[in-house]
């Protein structure tokens, strides 16, 4: 068993991460240590994050205690960098944590500031960009991210601080110590790239509200999403977008961030039917949704955004009745879940089974209002009742090729009294292989006037596999 992670007072003690436990208690007779928990520590890093997401959608991990805030053009709506970061870590220090923070043009210059330079004054924490080389020098090695055989190798050859990889030729120091020394002096100061890549996907429009006093009720929510909502329209409007797919972010005053998402069947801009759908959504989470002591800030992103063409209403009804079935769905969808309405949509097969499916409704609409289809010549007759499996059948015909005159199905026997075809079929040989066999479909009338849909499934002297009978739906 081997230490972890550590306190102040077990630094000060002379503890390191990775010595072992028996070893530490040797050292230190009333430590008091507990079992590690990665995967707590990883959710409540994760919970840090969404906190961090309301001064920048572009939040990284930085492996199990540190987080990497991408600020480019956010920083002026706190008042600057020096006003952001005294926020960030007054905010967290008021929630029980102890952190460390810097702010530099590089995310490696950044990273060794904030662990090396521990400093009381917010502008001590800033970096500005003509002193990355000389904020770096005076930092140890380990500043550099280094693995700690390298970090060792260094101290041992003597070079102790990042100042003095600085100063030595490059060509002698990527021999002796490998490439990465010069990557990590490249990152840190600017000469190479080095991107962060955040943890969720960034939204494309947002907007944002500030709450001089926290919210609780659910009406005062819901009113809230309105008015983002309304916020955003002048955005989707110039862009000629609507949104499919909503978030709406509230940020409660003890740190906690709930993500509410809110989907639509078609492209909305309407304020008043995206605070409905959030309408729909807070009904089915109930209690999951804690107000606690309130939100203080609440955000409204467009995760998803498709074109909205103008379209013209139709002047025989109300325009508020034009969206009735969407507005069902959504709203339907919005309480129950997406899965809780399917309806069928066409596919691309010529084979009946397989042309078509039943999906979402939300879905299913959303893909009637696409563009549409090309409009075949040939629209064949398809009966009402598709059974899901094909059924085998035992036909008599007068010829081989030709429609059957009786048949006998689920231990009943038919005879035919009228036949309509064939509709010959071909087998799809790129899904079922090229030994598939073909179809020929007929409508078929029984004597007590019942309508089927038989098939034969095989051609004689024509395919090698013996045909047989099949019975495929009913008409009526």
């Amino acid at each position: 068993m081997r230490l972890m992670a550590l306190d102040r007072k077990a630094l000060e003690a002379g503890l390191k991460p990775g010595q072992g436990l028996a070893e530490a208690r040797a050292m230190c007779l009333g430590l008091d240590a507990v079992p590690a928990d990665p995967q707590a520590d990883r959710q409540f890093l994760a919970a840090l994050a969404d906190w961090c997401s309301r001064y920048t959608p572009l939040v990284a991990r930085d492996g199990m205690d540190g987080l990497f805030l991408d600020i480019t053009g956010c920083s002026h709506l706190f008042g600057g960098e020096e006003g952001l970061i005294a926020d960030a870590l007054s905010r967290l220090s008021a929630m029980g944590l102890e952190v460390e923070g810097a702010i530099a043009d590089t995310p490696g210059l950044a990273w060794a500031v904030a662990r090396f330079t521990p400093a009381a004054a917010p502008q001590a924490r800033i970096v500005p960009t003509g002193e990355r080389a000389e904020r770096l020098a005076p930092l140890p090695v380990q500043a550099l991210r280094l693995d700690p055989l390298v970090v060792e190798g260094l101290t041992k050859a003597g070079l102790r601080l990042a100042g003095d990889l600085l100063a030595l030729p490059r060509a002698p120091l990527a021999r002796r110590f490998g490439p990465m020394p010069l990557l990590r002096l490249d990152q840190a100061t600017g000469r190479e790239d080095e991107p962060i890549s955040p943890r969720l996907p960034v939204a494309g429009l947002s907007c944002e509200r500030r709450l001089a006093e926290p919210v609780t009720r659910e009406e005062d929510i819901l009113f809230l999403a309105g008015e983002l909502a309304r916020g955003l329209l002048p955005m989707l409007e110039q862009r000629g977008l609507g949104g499919r797919l909503f978030e709406l972010s509230l940020f409660r005053v003890d740190g906690a961030v709930f993500h509410v998402h809110a989907g639509s069947s078609r492209p909305l801009r309407d304020a008043r039917r995206i605070e409905a759908l959030f309408a729909g959504r807070f009904a089915a989470l109930q209690e999951d949704l804690d107000a606690g002591y309130g939100f203080e800030t609440a955000r409204l992103s467009v995760s998803h955004a498709e074109p909205l063409e103008s379209r013209q209403m139709d002047l025989g009804r109300p325009a508020e009745t034009a969206d009735s079935l969407a507005d069902f769905i959504d709203q339907a969808s919005a309480r129950f879940g997406p899965d809780c309405l399917k309806m069928p949509v066409l596919l691309e097969s010529h084979l009946p089974e397989r042309a078509s499916a039943l999906v979402p409704a939300r879905e299913g609409l959303a893909a009637e209002a696409g563009p549409p289809a090309s409009a075949s010549p040939f629209r064949p007759v398809r009966p009402i009742r598709l059974f899901r499996y094909p059924e085998p059948v035992e036909a008599v015909a007068e010829v081989p090729d030709g429609p059957p005159v009786q048949f006998r199905w689920r231990r009943a026997v038919h005879r035919v009294v009228k036949a309509e075809g064939p509709e010959r079929i071909g087998a799809e040989w790129w899904i079922d292989g090229e030994e598939a066999p073909t179809r020929d479909y007929y409508r078929i009338e029984d004597e007590d006037g019942r309508r089927y849909w038989l098939y034969r499934q095989g051609l004689y002297d024509r395919e090698p596999a013996q045909p047989r009978w099949f019975m495929h739906g009913l008409f009526a």
